[in-house]
Parts: structure tokens; C-alpha cells; sequence
């Protein structure tokens, strides 16, 4: 038993007047253009000092932008700041040779998606939030928030602007004993989404595939529109609202999954190189299906319920072994094509997923047992098999 601090994000969709649309317009404009001063500002030092700008020269050189333009002075001071923080974020993302990220790239203004972010003073009451220089706006109030660290404001493509609010909360980590009836193994495919070891498997939605035809009309209109013209406006934004209602579908669908597997005390599932397959011939079926979307929230989701979430090594042959007791069989032949196999040992036929899905199971008893979460064996009347090798996600 241990008591942690951890974060949750609570996202309202806001319902902003005409008014106070333009005014949040204003505060995004006002982030983008700081960061866009911000990054030309650095170049600029660097290509005649051959290093990077010190932090306190660029603040005071942003400060006396600020003052010498009135309708910055209409701005949180606060608001003002978070780009800054962003850039110097964005920099160090982008030489860490772990994170992947691309050099910073300016900003426009005629991209749809705006944001800011204020990182105190923003309350939530009777269904509205504060904002500093802007006054109460009316959100769509799900639950109750409270401790807010900061607020993040977005403007979507469709025009729609949400809040993110972010708070700590601290909580007791108990990770109980678990039997092996209690632990489920899920196998992940591009046919079935998920094949549990305890249920049916649930068939992949493709919901990107079913509104293809849909995407394909609304992109040729935009094409065929005037660059600048307002139906070229208008066509961008029926395009936008399609790929919003993929995005909502799926992830409306990964939630209510996610949630239905918390009651499992514990969960095993293979250590997919996610990256690596999104680059293959399936990069349009593995980026519909966002499995690290999936794991993501299954992570934070057993983290709040206190359940194991277990990731078993990638290279482990969960579909080549025989998941039957006591035999060790393993068909080093079976190729991806093969949806079904027999053991030439045992003579079991077994079908590829719920193989798979049976032996992740094994593999997870075997790491829990082996960190001391797994209740005694012999008191379930289980001969439960410890000898294949994998490691803890």
C-alpha cells in the first residue's frame, strides 16, 4: 500500500456568446503570435551567435513587444507566458533522441485549430468557468472539478471550443492478490479488436473504412473550391466535421471498452511495436484501430482502479505455443496468414487469436506470481505452467 499524486484531465465542451468567441480568438492569436516572435527570435540568435538564445533576453525582448502593442495589454499575463514555456518544451522534445519530435514550425492563422492556456485563476462553479479578462463562460458541466491546475482552451476544426481542466488528487495504490481465475490474456488484431481469454472477441469497428466514401465526396468538393474563396472555407469545414465524427466514434468506443475490461482485477496483453507496424502495408488499419490510444488508457484506467495491467515482452510466441496444459509444443512454421493450427503433439486444434489470448493469460499468472501478487495455486486446484520468460510493461 502506497499513497501517490496523480493528474486527471476533465474536457467540457464550452458554449461561449458571440462576444466571448471573438474574445477567446483574441487570446489564441495572442499565443500564436508571441510563439511565432518567439521561434524567429531564436533563429535569428542563432544563426548569428552559433547557440541558443538565453532565456532571459528573449523574455525581456517578448516583454517589449507586449508593451508597445495595446491589445496585447487586453491579455492575461499568464497567458502571455505559456508560449514561451511551450517553445523551450518543444526544443528539448526535439533533441531528445527519444522523443521523435520535429523542429518547431511557425504557426498561421488560418489554420482552424487555435489554442491557449491559463495556468491558474480559472475556477469552475454552476456550470461555468471563469476566465481571467474574459468573465464567466457557460460549459457543458459533466462532474464535479476540483483543485484545478490549469486550463487548456481549444478552438476545433468545426469551429467548436472545448476546455481541459487538469487537477491532482492523490490516492491509496493497493494491488490486491489476484487468482488465476481473475486474470483475463487479450490478443489485439486488425480482424477481431480484441480477443479475450475469458469472452467473445470484439470485432474491429473500422469506423475510418465505413466513412471513407463520405471523406472521399467532402475532400473532392474541397479540392474543386477557389483557394480563398468562402465555399472553400465552407467545404474545409464539412471535411473537418467528418474526420470529427470518426475521431468521436472511436474514441467514444476504445472508452467504453476500457471500461468494461476494469472489471477484470488483472489484465495481460502483448507489448505491440506500434510505431513500427503504422509504417507497414497495415498503417491504415493500425492507425484506425489506435491501439496506443487503447493502452494508454488502460494504463491510467487500472492505475485509478488499482488493478494490474500487465505487457508481456513482444518477442514472446504467444500464437506459436500450444496453450494446451502440459504441452510445450511450438509450430515455429505458422505464418500470419494462418488463422487456424493444430498441435501435432497433443492434437488440439487450436484457432490463432484465443491461442494467443489463452497463453498471454499463462504469461501474466507467471509475472504476478513471480512479483507476489498471485494467490496460492494449489488452493484453486490449478496447475498453472511458469516456464516461459517475458517482462513487466
Amino acid at each position: 500500500m502506497s499513497k501517490i499524486t496523480t493528474t486527471r484531465a476533465y474536457k467540457f465542451r464550452m458554449e461561449p456568446t458571440a462576444e466571448q468567441r471573438k474574445t477567446l480568438l483574441v487570446f489564441a492569436s495572442a499565443d500564436r503570435t508571441i510563439w511565432n516572435l518567439a521561434l524567429d527570435c531564436c533563429q535569428r540568435y542563432y544563426a548569428t551567435h552559433k547557440k541558443g538564445m538565453p532565456k532571459a533576453l528573449l523574455s525581456a525582448e517578448l516583454q517589449s513587444f507586449r508593451d508597445t502593442r495595446p491589445w496585447m495589454q487586453e491579455i492575461d499575463s499568464q497567458c502571455v507566458q505559456q508560449p514561451l514555456r511551450k517553445l523551450w518544451q518543444a526544443y528539448e522534445n526535439h533533441f531528445n533522441p527519444n522523443m521523435r519530435a520535429g523542429f518547431p514550425k511557425f504557426k498561421t492563422k488560418k489554420n482552424l485549430r487555435q489554442s491557449f492556456r491559463i495556468p491558474q485563476r480559472c475556477v469552475v462553479k454552476n456550470g461555468k468557468i471563469y476566465v481571467p479578462k474574459i468573465g464567466w463562460i457557460k460549459i457543458r458541466q459533466s462532474e464535479e472539478v476540483e483543485n484545478t491546475k490549469a486550463a487548456t482552451f481549444k478552438q476545433t476544426a468545426t469551429g467548436k471550443w472545448f476546455v481541459t481542466l487538469t487537477t491532482e488528487f492523490e490516492m491509496l495504490r493497493v494491488l490486491p492478490k489476484v487468482t488465476p481465475d481473475a486474470v483475463v490474456g487479450h490478443d489485439l488484431g486488425l480482424i477481431d479488436y480484441i480477443t479475450p481469454s475469458n469472452t467473445d472477441a470484439v470485432p474491429v469497428p473500422k469506423f475510418f473504412r465505413v466513412y471513407a466514401k463520405k471523406l472521399r465526396r467532402t475532400q473532392r468538393q474541397f479540392s474543386r473550391r477557389v483557394k480563398g474563396s468562402k465555399n472553400r472555407q465552407k467545404a474545409k469545414i464539412k471535411v473537418a466535421i467528418v474526420y470529427e465524427k470518426i475521431r468521436n466514434l472511436r474514441g467514444n468506443f476504445i472508452h467504453q471498452l476500457t471500461h468494461k475490461l476494469m472489471a477484470n482485477p488483472a489484465n495481460g496483453f502483448e507489448d505491440l511495436n506500434i510505431k513500427s507496424l503504422a509504417k507497414t502495408k497495415l498503417a491504415k488499419s493500425m492507425c484506425d484501430a489506435a491501439f496506443g490510444e487503447f493502452l494508454r488508457q488502460m494504463k491510467y484506467k487500472s492505475l485509478w482502479n488499482n488493478n494490474h495491467f500487465v505487457q508481456v515482452n513482444r518477442f514472446f510466441p504467444s500464437s506459436q505455443l500450444c496453450s494446451t496444459r502440459d504441452c510445450d509444443y511450438r509450430n515455429k512454421d505458422l505464418q500470419r496468414s494462418d488463422r487456424e493450427w493444430g498441435c501435432p503433439k497433443c492434437g488440439v486444434h487450436h484457432k490463432r487469436d484465443k491461442n494467443a489470448s489463452d497463453n498471454l493469460k499463462s504469461e501474466t499468472i507467471r509475472i504476478l506470481d513471480a512479483l507476489g501478487y498471485m494467490e496460492s495455486l494449489n488452493d484453486c486446484g490449478q496447475d498453472v505452467s511458469l516456464a516461459k520468460a517475458s517482462s513487466l510493461g
